[in-house]
């Protein structure tokens, strides 16, 4: 039997719908579990499923920080506000025991409330940064904002960061230097309400040219 296409023009959708779409089609996408302190030192943890790493030397990731909801005025999120004021954050990976917790973070709050109590979670000091991580993450990666870059026609603003130090749970370090991704049990990000846990994994080797 033929297969049926169906076509979709962004600016032809209402946002919402597009927008909905587009994650769905995204997937799976890794989750950056950002903690962030304000300046007079509130704790402020958050999801973020727009993540990725950039560069491997220096290393740098990125994450994108949407506006906050009309119903609660817009303008920015305590996350990308913190990041502003105090050039500092931590990335908390998300393992499949942390997933509720996570979702308990997703909430939007109103500013100066302790998503790590709402989560019933443990702050765990940094070494190189003032936002404290997420003790029961696997891992976490400590980073000073790199570059700030908005997203022109939208209000999203993308949060490059340098990461300067890495925490990884001893049992998960290989010898090789790569972390077991099985044992790491990442969640990702699918479309919705959606998650995934991170299924077969497998091994390809890249092709010798010439």
């Amino acid at each position: 039997m033929e297969n049926r296409w169906l076509s979709f023009v962004p600016d032809e959708m209402e946002p919402r719908d597009a927008y909905r779409l587009m994650l769905s089609l995204i997937v799976p996408r890794p989750i950056a579990w950002v903690s962030t302190l304000s300046p007079d030192g509130a704790p402020n943890l958050a999801p973020y499923s727009f993540y990725t790493g950039v560069s491997g030397n220096p290393p740098v990731v990125l994450f994108s920080v949407s506006p906050r909801s009309a119903r609660l005025g817009g303008g920015e999120k305590d996350t990308l506000r913190n990041v502003r004021a105090t050039g500092e954050f931590v990335v908390n990976l998300v393992a499949e025991p942390l997933a509720e917790a996570m979702n308990q973070t997703s909430g939007e709050y109103p500013p100066g409330v302790d998503e790590f109590a709402q989560a019933g979670l443990t702050a765990a000091p940094s070494v190189d940064v003032r936002p404290p991580r997420v003790a029961e993450a696997p891992a976490a990666l400590e980073c000073r904002l790199h570059q700030l870059v908005p997203v022109e026609g939208s209000g999203s603003v993308m949060v490059l960061g340098r990461v300067v130090r890495y925490h990884v749970r001893a049992d998960l370090h290989r010898e090789s230097g790569l972390v077991d991704a099985a044992a790491l049990r990442p969640v990702a990000r699918l479309g919705g309400s959606e998650y995934a846990a991170l299924g077969e994994v497998f091994s390809l080797e890249r092709p010798k040219i010439g």
